[in-house]
Formats: C-alpha cells, structure tokens, sequence
C-alpha cells in the first residue's frame, strides 16, 4: 500500500496529522530562539603579555619568541600574528576552520596549556599572559550612558548600578561596562620638600607598601572560642595615606653611619659625622600630608575612552544565550529600563547604540511578509487558470509545509536567524512545485471522468518518484555548503538543513493531504461525455505553446545555434556582474576608522577626532554618534572583528543612521571629508557586512628569515605601499608596520654610576616619576 492509498483510505490520521501540522507548527513558532546571525565559532585568539619597560626589539626576543615557539607546537593552528610594542606584546591566533564548536574548547584548552608551560620562561618583570579566546562572544545590546553635570565617578557609579539589575534579565547572559578608567592614588610632592627632609621617593613607595599589606595576626583562644586578630591600619581613603607618618633621617644615617671615623690630631679623639648619634624619632616623623597632596584620581592617560554625541561616556553592553528568543529578551530589557528610569536622576541619559532584537524583529517581520505574499500570490496565479479552489489547495500545502518545517527546527534547536530565514525564503518558491504536479494531475484525470479515488491515488503515485528525484537534486544544491569545513559552512550550515527538511516535507504532504483536499473540494467530472474523451491540453494556451515547440523542432540547428550564442554572451555578462559571496548588512549602522601615527598621544587622538564627530552630529541623517578610543568598541555584531587594546592612535566612530536607506548618500559625501580633514593620517568609511569576514579584503604578508633587518622589512613594505596607493582600484592602503617613533635615550655611565650607587632602575624610576 502506498503512501497517498494510505492516507486516503485513513482519512482520519490524515487529518489528525493536519491538525498536529497546525497546532504544533504554530506552537513551535513561540519555542524557536531568534537569532540575528547563526551561532558560529571565531576561530580567533589572542596573547596579552605586559612587560613594562622594554623596547619593542626586547619584547620581541624576550617574550614574543617564547610563546609562539611553544604555541607552534600543535596542530591547531593556521595563522600566528604578532605585534610586539614597547612594553607590551600581542599575539593574535588563527585556529584551523575545521575545528568546529565542538572540538574548539579542547583547542583552545591545549593552546592555554602550553602558554602557561612557557610562562617561567619569561624573563623578570613580564607580566603573566593574558589568554582570550571569547571572540564569539556578542554583545548584542549595547547602551550608551552620559551625564551631563556628573563627574565620571557618579557615571561610573550608576553604571555599575545598572550592569547589577541588567544581570538579573532572564535570557542575559553577562553584563560588561567599556570605557571604565582605571582608578589611581596620587601623592604630588615637591623635589624641594624631599630634598630637604633627606627624602626620596623610595621611602613613600616603601611605607605605602608595608602599611597597606594584609597581615596575618593569628587567632587567640578565649574560653570555648578562636578569635581571629585584625589589626587596624589599612587604607580606607586618601585621607588616610596622608596620616602615614614617614622617617627622613632614617636612610641619610645609614649612610652617615657607615662613613670613616676620623681622628683630629690636636685632641687625638675620633669622632664621626655630626648627627650619626642624634636621632630623634618623636621629631623626625612627618605625616605625607604635611609634605605631599594625596587625591584620588584616574589614570592619565587613559587605556581606553569612550564619548557619545561629544559627552564623555560609558558603554553597558549586554550579551543574551544562545538558544534564547532574541526579542523576548530584548523586550525584557527594555520593560527593566522602562522601571528604572523614575529612578535614575534627571541628567543622565540612556541611549541605544545597538539592540539587536530590533532588527531581529524586522527580519522576521520581513519573512512573514514574504509569507503572506507568497500564498496570495500562488493563489492569484494558480486562480486565474486552474480556479480558486485549486490555488487554495496550493496555498494551503504551502502554509502546512511551513508550520511542518517550524517543527522540525525546534526539535532540532535550529533558531530563526539570518540563514535559516532565507532558506525558507529561498524554499518557498519550491515548495508548491510538487503540490502542482499531484493537484494538476488528479484534476485532469477529474476532468476525464475516472474513478475519483483511482484518480487521485494514480495522479500522486506515478509522479512520485520523478518528483521526489526533483526534489532531491535541488535540496542536494546547498549540500556543498553544508559540507564546507570553512568558517562559510558553519555560518551557512542552516540554509542546508531548513531547505531539505522544507522541501522533502513538501513532497510527502504532496503524496498524503493534497490528494485529500483535491477528493474534498475539487467538483466531480461533468455529466456529457464528450468531456470525458475531450483532451485537457486542447486549449488556445497549450496549442500555442504546442506550435513554437514544433517550430523549433523543425529548425533545430537554428534553434541549437542561437540558444549557443546566448549561452556564450551570458558567459561575457556574467564577466560585468558584481560578484560577492555575502552582501552587505541591513544595519542603520556604519563605521568611521582612524588610525594616526605610531606615538600620537591619546588626548591628541581625541581632540582631532572632536571634529568628525561636530560634523556626524550635525548632520540631519544622524541619530547618535558613538566614539571610541585606543580599542575597537563592544563586539555587538558578529562579523566584525574590533581592534585590538593598546592602541593609542585608533579611535573608531559608530554612526546611526534613522534609516538604512541613508547609509549610502552619507557614506558619499563623508568619505572625501573625511579624506580631506584627515589627509597624513589613514581613515576609513565602511558599511557592515554579513557573514564571517575580515576588516581587510585582501592582505599580503611580507616575512623573512629570523635574523631579517626590520629596515629591509620597512623598506619593502613602503613600495608596495606606494604600488598600491598608485593603483586606481585600492580604496583604502595600511600596513601593520607604520611610522617609527621618537624617543629620548638618557646615556648612562655605568662607572660614575656605581661610584654613586645609582643604577639603571633608579634612573628609570626617577624619569618616570618626573
């Protein structure tokens, strides 16, 4: 018995399966997660290792070298950057794409394993590595909040206020503040004030150190209880530090006291420096106060800095699960804001720089416009020819395919999301074709008269196998992508499942309700029987048709010839068609990146910067601008990669458009602006792109043995450089060497050095306090 006998002569399941198909597929609808981009890995990581002090060249041998020697070790890895920087040493990880997420946290714990093998390698003074391997991670939410009138403390303040109830948000994940400035103590004192007292700044450092550590004191036992001992004397303020008391005469009386006796030869009584046994604690201790100013402060410069629509600012960015609805949460969200907002003071300002449940939602609105389109479309088209109760059967099948497959995702956790809307988009087109080929058929067997249940058994069986062949060559279309070990095949690996399960669904419900709808709503067979013997296809439409058949046939060579000359001028057209493998995102959104010179001061970076910003903002497209300095900005979007921290010279501006459709006028009249405000340093304007992508289209490495001269490396670079800057088609032209910096080089005399007990450390600590 085959599947369209079954189901005709078991009318009842058939139909409780069309019921399930409607209430289940409508009930899935609510349990599928909304997503704006699959969940895919980065297969990105990087090394942070301090290592205050020392040169780039230092860092480069002395840490740099270390860990990538042990990193190269394992099999794991494609591609090893690094950038080694005075005091600081970064390296950036590519891991091999067909490590997928379920075998790259073993990656990823076998790489941290032999970092930290390495680590007693490292010379003294570098710090302990810094390992991240989170890329993937998105904050999807991001909030802007400013203050005008508060200091940054307040912001700061409430800014960690909010990040605690944001935490509490069912769905949210995690919860991060970007642009916080790193809290300082500073002492200011006079070198005269030091001098005078026999100071130096070794005696603050010393005190401050020994006054603020934690100290065991012990236990004593009282009666049936072990008390703890805490003594008191840690820092709970600046004004605290300022009571230390500090002893002045303390080290100028070693020193006094290891000097010669001498002997005066008219007394003969020898005696030492005057002073070495004078010593007066009770009026020889100062307070630091009394000498020095003690504040709180921020560290100056900053590592990072933040400004929205020219108001210094702080970023809340919020991070929702995975397998969770998008838009529940972000309605979520919103609802907690909306109830904090009474109680936030009047001034600070919560602003939305990116919310990812918004264009979530327009893409699922979008989808389902399509929906609604596309069933009134098939029942207009299929009405005018074959009737309107054929074009509902047809847009009914195509209703019940969707809800079928909705069901299949849930179980199957796949969420609605970039790629997956599309293949049901993608899909729909085809999903009616079975149900046409089995509907049309059984209708013309009506039309002859046969027997109605004979009809439509024979009209959905003997196509079955040619239209299940069909269906399987256009589902078997997306499996390269799907088989893709690439980093393309996981981002598209849901366009493949949703397109089978969808049009392989179409096919049985094809074979098993279609044939139902047509016994229930098609009208019998006309009672002449001229009708019965009429052929169906004998119509002006199909006899028409019939005619240009037979006219090609008689000319094939002819026909042949042209269809050949087609074939060979869309191969030339195809030459002249824009090529890419994912366009552009349907973001509001666009990015404005400047990199200034190697050396360029934060504070610089930000003033110049202060300009393009009056220009955004005054600019009636515009919505907010969000500036970001000395690191990329939160990773809200997936396919971009943010730059990395400690660069002081990059700064990055996000602009918000009030629509989509503004992005491309505002990008063509910024861009040259841009060019012409910022001519010695290097910018650049781009939209967001969809899919895993790289910030540079294209990128040519120039390497070389290990003892290579940086100089030839430099100078290599500079033409190439200068090749590209030539060429019409470059847009925009960076290498990640750039300019050389200054630098002050204090000559020290190592002899007059250790005569004076002055070594390299205290000249450096002496500059740097300076």
């Amino acid at each position: 018995m085959n599947l369209t006998e079954y189901a005709i002569k078991n009318k009842a399941v058939s139909y409780f399966i069309l019921a399930l198909l409607l209430v289940g597929g409508a009930a899935s609808y609510f349990t599928i997660g909304q997503l704006e981009d699959p969940v895919f890995t980065v297969k990105k990581g990087g090394i942070t290792t301090l290592y205050p002090g020392a040169s780039a060249h230092e860092v480069e041998l002395e840490v740099t070298d270390t860990i990538e020697k042990a990193l190269q070790e394992t099999p794991y890895i494609k591609h090893l950057y690094s950038f080694s920087r005075p005091g600081v040493s970064i390296i950036k990880i590519d891991v091999k794409e067909e490590y997928w997420a379920d075998q790259l946290g073993q990656v990823w714990d076998e790489l941290r394993k032999k970092v930290r093998d390495v680590t007693p390698e490292l010379p003294p003074g570098a710090g302990k590595p810094d390992f991240g391997d989170d890329f993937s991670f998105v904050y999807g939410f991001v909030l802007g909040l400013t203050g005008e009138g508060f200091t940054y403390k307040e912001l700061e303040e409430w800014a960690d206020d909010l990040k605690k109830e944001f935490s509490l948000v069912k769905g949210v994940s995690r919860v991060e503040l970007w642009g916080v400035q790193e809290k300082v103590i500073y002492i200011d004192v006079s070198e005269q004030q030091l001098s005078e007292r026999g100071l130096t700044a070794e005696n603050f450092i010393e005190t401050l150190g020994t006054e603020n550590m934690v100290v065991d004191a012990g236990h004593i036992d009282v009666q049936t209880e072990r008390l703890r001992i805490a003594p008191t004397g840690e820092f709970r303020s600046p004004e605290e530090i300022g009571e230390l008391f500090l002893h002045p005469r303390l080290p100028r009386l070693i020193n006094e006291m290891m000097a010669p006796v001498t002997t005066d030869l008219q007394t003969s009584q020898s005696r030492r420096p005057t002073g070495a046994g004078d010593i007066r604690p009770e009026t020889e201790l100062i307070r630091i106060r009394d000498i020095a100013r003690v504040s709180a402060g921020y560290r100056d410069p900053p590592f990072t800095y933040m400004r929205l629509d020219g108001q210094p600012a702080l970023a809340i960015q919020i991070a929702a699960y995975d397998d969770v609805n998008v838009v529940e949460v972000g309605a979520a969200i919103q609802k907690r804001i909306d109830q904090l907002l009474p109680n936030i003071p009047i001034g600070l300002e919560l602003t939305k720089i990116a919310w990812q449940s918004d264009l979530v939602t327009q893409a699922i609105d979008g989808f389902f416009m399509n929906l609604l389109g596309s069933v009134a479309i098939v029942l207009v088209v299929l009405a005018i020819p074959m009737g309107l109760r054929m074009g509902i059967i047809i847009g009914t099948g195509l209703v019940l395919t969707i809800l079928g497959t909705f069901i299949v995702m849930s179980l199957m956790k796949i969420p609605f999301e970039r790629m997956s809307l599309g293949a049901l988009i993608i899909a729909m087109g085809m999903m009616v074709d079975n149900a046409i080929v089995v509907a049309d058929g059984i209708q013309v067997r009506f039309n002859q008269g046969m027997d109605r249940i004979k009809a439509a058994i024979e009209a959905a069986t003997k196509p079955a196998i040619p239209l299940l062949g069909a269906t399987v060559i256009a589902v078997m279309a997306f499996y390269p992508i799907y088989a893709s070990v690439t980093d393309a095949g996981e981002y598209c690996r849901t366009l493949f499942i949703v397109v089978a399960v969808s049009l392989l669904l179409s096919w049985v419900l094809a074979l098993m309700l279609t044939p139902i709808q047509c016994l229930d709503m098609l009208p019998a067979a006309r009672a002449d029987e001229s009708a019965a013997q009429k052929d169906p296809y004998d119509t002006k439409l199909f006899n028409g048709y019939k005619g240009l058949l037979e006219w090609c046939i008689r000319r094939r060579w002819l026909f042949m010839g042209v269809m050949i000359g087609l074939l060979v001028a869309s191969i030339y057209g195809f030459g002249y068609v824009k090529q890419m493998f994912f366009p552009d995102a349907s973001r509001n959104q666009l990015m404005v990146d400047f990199w200034f010179p190697e050396g360029t001061r934060l504070q610089e970076v930000m003033a110049q910067v202060e300009t393009a910003e009056e220009k955004l903002m005054a600019d009636e497209r515009v919505e907010t601008v969000s500036s970001y300095f000395g690191a990329g900005p939160p990773r809200f979007y997936l396919p971009v990669d943010p730059e990395l921290p400690f660069n002081q010279n990059y700064a990055e501006i996000i602009v918000n458009t009030h629509d989509f459709k503004q992005i491309e006028g505002l990008i063509a009249e910024f861009e040259p602006w841009v060019k012409d405000q910022y001519p010695d340093i290097v910018t650049r304007v781009r939209k967001y792109g969809v899919g895993p992508a790289d910030t540079w289209k294209f990128e040519w490495h120039i390497t070389g043995p290990a003892e290579a001269d940086i100089a030839v490396l430099r100078e290599i670079g500079d033409k190439a450089m200068a090749i590209l800057e030539a060429e019409p088609r470059a847009k925009e032209v960076k290498t990640s060497l750039m300019n050389r910096r200054q630098k002050f080089v204090p000559v020290y005399d190592q002899p007059r050095g250790r005569w004076a007990q002055v070594s390299r450390e205290d000249i450096g600590f002496a500059t740097r306090r300076a």
